[in-house]
């Protein structure tokens, strides 16, 4: 005699949009319950831009029509409802309290902070809750603290190709296509002049889109950002075209100027596909399939194909890995004792440095911008300033749409700001104002020129550069790979560096002040 079986309640965070859900793919359409809820304690632990939270509360909403239209029981918690807890656990127990299920079963969030939470749910609920793990990645938790011990994920590039080996994708047998791992010399042109990047996919709101539109413009009004024009997919549908677009259009082309950067220009060949990779709209096996499938048809160059499966299969996989082996000690490190705070600009662009005025529009405007706006503007002034790590963590949180904390964190604390002591990268990524010049136009028509190195015209990253060296000097000096930069600073005239000192000092007295907006008033409403 065959059992009824009873009922259990799926819960599905709002990064965990995929129907392959590990908690989801057993669900019985006739008694399981899916859990979805919207809280404020998550739209605003920080003050993510308003096109983030829409982004998001838009395709949970979404995901949720798309499980009703299958039959399944979606009992859904919008923002505004009067009895919301505002909060995982209270809004978990509102539900049992619903459904009275058997039990709760629910895929590893993406956060610690959220795992901690998930920890004391079975004893709070009287109820057994099932945790299972999250196989959307390449490499599951277990499987890269195996390698860990295996000392295999000391550097990236090894674990990258460990995970080309594992997978066979862009390998001949034992071999990597092209004859090489790496194509990354291949990736580093400045755009050509005249060239236009091609008008990119976006998507015009829908009815659901723009309720949700209205009420962030409501509820989080003062927080970050341009709230409108809003233009990313917020269903499976259509982050598949955007994919589609990106392959076809940007992909050939991305390789070669993946670091260059162009005022005005705010995707250039980049695919846009992140937030609906970390939200789970696109999964990473189908994005890198799409790219080596380009390249086997001989649409994409290896360099551009391998280049961006490195950042997917490689990267992204690496600092997932580094994130849950070693939290939460990794965020409290602080290798280079930067104490300063983050200057009020990067919440209002007001800057005459060009670059970085730049770099923060396009993420007012978008919530968005590429890898080497974060890491070579935004962050590297943030490194050469000496910025707490934990304050410019916060703002990389609150401004991008694709950033949740284990993925921005590791970015982030290791590779911008070199506080994890050289877990990510085995150098910082220091550079003055010649690199700027070198890969963007942003210099034309700034206020300073990266040919000075002091007074007052002198581009600020020149001195800077320097005065960060001179600062870490007792840190970095005998890491080999900044032999070249210490032994020039051992040259140095004492006067000069004492000039570069005293310029940095009185820069970065006048750049004081961390000012989120509107002072996160997070009492507005709630």
């Amino acid at each position: 005699m065959n059992m009824p079986k009873t009922r259990q309640l799926r819960l599905v965070l709002g990064d965990q949009l995929t129907r392959g859900l590990a908690s989801l793919t057993d669900l019985d359409p006739a008694q399981d319950v899916v859990l979805m809820v919207e809280v404020a304690a998550e739209a605003q632990y920080v003050p993510h831009h308003k096109q983030k939270i829409a982004f998001l509360l838009s395709a949970m909403r979404h995901f949720a029509e798309t499980l009703r239209a299958e039959g399944i029981t979606v009992d859904y918690v919008p923002l505004d409802d009067p009895a919301n807890s505002h909060s995982f656990g209270g809004e978990l127990a509102r539900a049992v309290a619903r459904h009275a299920p058997s039990g709760i079963v629910l895929t590893e969030p993406g956060e610690w902070r959220v795992w901690q939470m998930m920890q004391g749910w079975a004893e709070a609920l009287s109820l057994p809750v099932e945790i299972r793990a999250d196989d959307r990645f390449f490499c599951t938790r277990g499987d890269f603290a195996t390698l860990t011990k295996a000392r295999k994920t000391g550097r990236m590039e090894f674990f990258y190709r460990e995970m080309r080996r594992r997978t066979g994708i862009l390998m001949q047998g034992q071999v990597p296509q092209g004859g090489q791992w790496n194509f990354d010399a291949d990736n580093r042109k400045p755009l050509p002049r005249g060239l236009r990047p091609p008008a990119r996919v976006r998507f015009a709101p829908d009815a659901i889109t723009r309720s949700v539109l209205d009420l962030v413009a409501t509820r989080f009004g003062h927080h970050f950002g341009d709230l409108e024009p809003f233009g990313w997919a917020v269903t499976r549908d259509a982050a598949l075209q955007a994919l589609d677009h990106f392959i076809a259009t940007c992909l050939p082309r991305f390789g070669d100027y993946q670091d260059a950067m162009k005022a005005g220009e705010d995707f250039l060949f980049h695919s846009l596909i992140s937030p609906y990779l970390n939200c789970g709209l696109l999964t990473a096996r189908e994005v890198c399939a799409r790219a080596e499938a380009a390249f086997q048809a001989g649409a994409v160059p290896i360099n551009a194909a391998e280049g961006f499966i490195r950042q997917i299969l490689g990267w992204r996989e690496f600092v997932r890995g580094i994130y849950w082996t070693e939290m939460p000690a990794y965020a409290q490190s602080n290798h280079l004792n930067a104490q300063r705070d983050l200057p009020g600009f990067y919440w209002t662009g007001d800057t005459p440095m060009r670059c970085m005025a730049e770099c923060i529009g396009t993420t007012r405007r978008t919530a968005y911008a590429h890898h080497i706006q974060r890491l070579m503007i935004t962050g590297n002034f943030a490194l050469l300033a000496g910025v707490a790590p934990a304050q410019i963590e916060d703002w990389y949180l609150a401004v991008y749409a694709d950033a949740f904390e284990w993925v921005e964190l590791p970015n982030v604390h290791g590779m911008v700001m070199h506080a994890d002591g050289g877990r990510l990268g085995s150098k910082p990524y220091a550079a003055s104002g010649a690199y700027i010049n070198r890969m963007s136009d942003y210099c034309t028509g700034c206020a300073f020129d990266p040919k000075q190195k002091l007074g007052a015209r002198a581009c600020p990253f020149n001195y800077l550069y320097w005065n960060f060296l001179i600062e870490n000097e007792a840190t970095l000096a005998r890491n080999p790979r900044m032999a070249l930069p210490y032994r020039t600073l051992a040259k140095m005239p004492a006067d000069q560096r004492q000039a570069i000192i005293h310029a940095s000092a009185q820069f970065l007295a006048g750049q004081a002040g961390w000012s989120p907006p509107a002072q996160l008033r997070l009492n507005d409403g709630w």
